[in-house]
């Protein structure tokens, strides 16, 4: 019999202050001699130990067998070792009939037992000297998508100052872009960077601490010129302190699940919150994460007088359709800068596609597969001289899908007055003057034209020309000083002189 610690403390208060015998207790209580002098002996009452085994009639003839198994396994290589399934596969062939769950629970049992606790050393760290670098994952609506961003995290050792930003892909790019943003948020650049093995910066894995570093990652470190530190291959505890801030960040900066517009919409909800916890004291620190930065900041590496580029560039050439393929998607070529060798840079949210080094486009960078990225304006020049093909021209039936309503009045005002391919020309030249001005202007001269009646190319741009440049209003004349000029304009009109005139004739 177990008697709880309520009942414990009465036999207590009986035996020691109402000076009751053990068998007067026991005979109130209604329990055993025993118990009470249990409890006299101690409050607290003693902890439930098994003293037998309990039998495993099934399991119990194998644990043996299962013991020597592990035993052999810990001197095998460590990535060839028995698993509880391969375990329970080979006493199953043996004859056990139990089920496999009990196998495993009781190979967990015996792996704990054996199992040391990791402890590891304290570390403090000097102001400027360290940072930790790390990537992690995150979800969030972007344009109405559920998307997996991918969460560039920089830590500095001493300050705790984190900085944190979204990306759609763990591109090169995009980690050299992350440093340079993170560098600019700290105002400077720590001495030594820790690194996982990341391949953007790890090419291959050397004896030790040695590595053989991608060429990229060199120039950009050359750059910067800070230290690189690369962690032991599964010793994530190296950086410890930036493998919390990425579990920190994402628990407390994309809580609940942000709902933007765009990346940049995120990072720049992101880069608001990563200053918001500069307010936050970390525990057994004296001062704010943003106090222990303006004591750290003296003491980083001064920023180079201008950012690294970061992009990867590539040299491509020229499809019939004019476009250029990267990584499978197809980016369109102004058709009148259509040139057969070009080169195109690839920077983490756009691409920029050049000749020498005159950049001719740029696009939102897709990371899809197999995608078309128009701008229609690129094909309006073929289209001037091919207007046979406007209807289906891919790039303008995507941009018609979505234009203003005037741009079809207009259209349908030119093929009246105009049935040939002059019409549709005429609709070409007036779109053309998207590339030098706003679209909301474009549209206000279409409308305005339409409603002066001169709805053609030199009329939607002389209407332009009037948002531009609106004439300004002619000041009355100040007459006071000549007052036989104040009836001039005024007196009412005389036709006589026609007559007079006509008469002569």
């Amino acid at each position: 019999m177990v008697i709880i610690v309520e009942d414990r403390e009465k036999i207590r208060r009986a035996y020691f202050v109402e000076q009751k015998s053990i068998r007067q207790v026991a005979r109130e209580y209604n329990c055993s001699r025993q118990l009470v002098r249990e409890a006299i002996e101690s409050a607290e009452p003693a902890q439930y130990t098994l003293k037998v085994p309990r039998p495993a009639k099934v399991l119990g003839p194998y644990r043996a067998r299962i013991d020597q198994l592990l035993a052999a396994s810990e001197r095998m290589p460590r990535k060839q070792r028995y698993t509880a399934h391969k375990i329970y596969e080979i006493i199953q062939a043996e004859g056990y009939t139990g089920s496999e769950s009990t196998v495993r629970g009781y190979v967990t049992q015996r792996r704990q037992e054996h199992k040391r606790p990791q402890v590891y050393i304290p570390l403090e760290f000097d102001p400027g000297t360290d940072a930790q670098v790390d990537w992690g994952e995150g979800v969030a609506v972007i344009a109405g998508d559920d998307v997996t961003a991918q969460l560039f995290y920089m830590r500095l050792c001493y300050s705790r100052r984190l900085f944190m930003m979204a990306f759609p892909a763990q591109k090169q790019e995009a980690f050299f872009a992350g440093h340079v943003r993170a560098f600019r948020h700290f105002q400077g650049v720590p001495h030594r960077l820790s690194y996982d093995n990341l391949k953007v910066a790890v090419q291959r894995v050397l004896q030790g601490h040695n590595r053989q570093e991608q060429q990229a990652f060199i120039t950009f470190r050359s750059h910067y010129l800070f230290e690189s530190h690369f962690c032991t291959p599964g010793q994530g505890h190296e950086k410890g302190g930036v493998e919390s801030g990425v579990g920190f960040g994402r628990r407390n900066f994309m809580v609940p699940i942000p709902q933007v517009a765009s990346f940049d919409e995120l990072n720049a909800l992101l880069l608001a919150e990563c200053l918001a916890d500069d307010r936050r004291q970390v525990d057994g620190q004296e001062v704010s994460i943003g106090e222990a930065w303006e004591i750290e900041r003296p003491y980083l590496r001064p920023l180079p007088g201008r950012d690294f580029e970061c992009c990867v560039t590539r040299p491509v050439v020229l499809t019939p359709y004019s476009q250029v393929i990267f990584e499978t998607n197809r980016y369109s070529v102004p058709a009148d800068e259509a040139r057969r060798n070009l080169a195109l840079r690839a920077y983490p949210f756009r691409v920029d596609i050049l000749y020498l080094d005159r950049v001719i486009a740029s696009h939102p960078r897709c990371y899809g597969r197999g995608q078309d990225i128009f701008d229609p304006l690129h094909y309006l020049p073929l289209l001037e001289q091919r207007p046979g093909a406007f209807e289906h021209a891919k790039p303008i039936r995507r941009w018609r899908a979505g234009w203003p309503p005037v741009y079809e009045r207009l259209l349908a005002h030119l093929r009246a007055r105009w049935p040939d391919s002059r019409g549709i020309r005429e609709f070409v030249r007036i779109l053309k003057l998207h590339r030098d001005h706003p679209t909301n202007l474009v549209e206000q001269a279409v409308s305005l034209a339409l409603e002066y009646g001169c709805a053609h190319s030199e009329g939607v741009e002389l209407c332009l020309q009037q948002l531009l440049n609106p004439a300004s209003p002619v000041a009355a004349l100040e007459l006071t000083n000549q007052p036989h000029l104040v009836g001039v304009g005024m007196q009412p009109l005389d036709l006589s002189c026609y007559d007079r005139l006509l008469a002569r004739e």
